[in-house]
């Protein structure tokens, strides 16, 4: 395989893994909106299986897909486009003036957003409930990268 099918081979599969992690993370999102997601729910997940491993799925499915998005798939399309590439900020600021992100800030936000969503978990119901309720509210956003990357990444034939 040459350099430029190795980056096709490598880009094609990360964009179905994302494909893949944003249909899952929707699912799970959806799941949760459909519930009555208050701070006596956020109290019962000690003694809620279903609503806490529910809860789990979705903070790990953000957290992989935001991760798989930023750290891997934005940079493979970078590269592939012949970008330079540097750290995750840097890349964000550079998908952003390419427009293939809204806000850089979002994104930041977002991954702010994940590590309240993992260490708040034991800490504090409110803080975990108004994390998961603004989590819930950035899964378009992640959804939305993961097709954008996607359709520019098969408009220019990189995949």
């Amino acid at each position: 395989m040459t350099k430029l099918q190795d980056q096709q081979f490598i880009l094609a599969q990360l964009i179905r893994v994302t494909a893949k992690e944003a249909r899952y993370l929707e699912r799970t999102a959806e799941r949760l909106r459909s519930l009555d997601i208050d701070v006596l729910w956020v109290d019962s997940l000690e003694n809620n299986d279903e609503y806490s491993e529910m809860l789990d799925a979705f903070v790990s499915r953000y957290g992989r897909l935001q991760d798989t998005l930023g750290d891997k798939l934005l940079p493979a399309i970078l590269r592939a486009s012949l970008e330079k590439t540097g750290s995750q900020l840097d890349n964000l600021l550079r998908a952003e003036k390419l427009g293939w992100i809204e806000s850089t800030q979002s994104w930041v936000e977002l991954r702010e957003l994940r590590n309240r969503l993992v260490h708040e978990y034991i800490e504090s119901a409110d803080d975990l409930l108004d994390a998961l309720h603004q989590a819930l509210q950035g899964v378009h956003i992640l959804v939305e990268t993961q097709l954008h990357f996607a359709a520019y990444a098969r408009k220019l034939s990189l995949i």
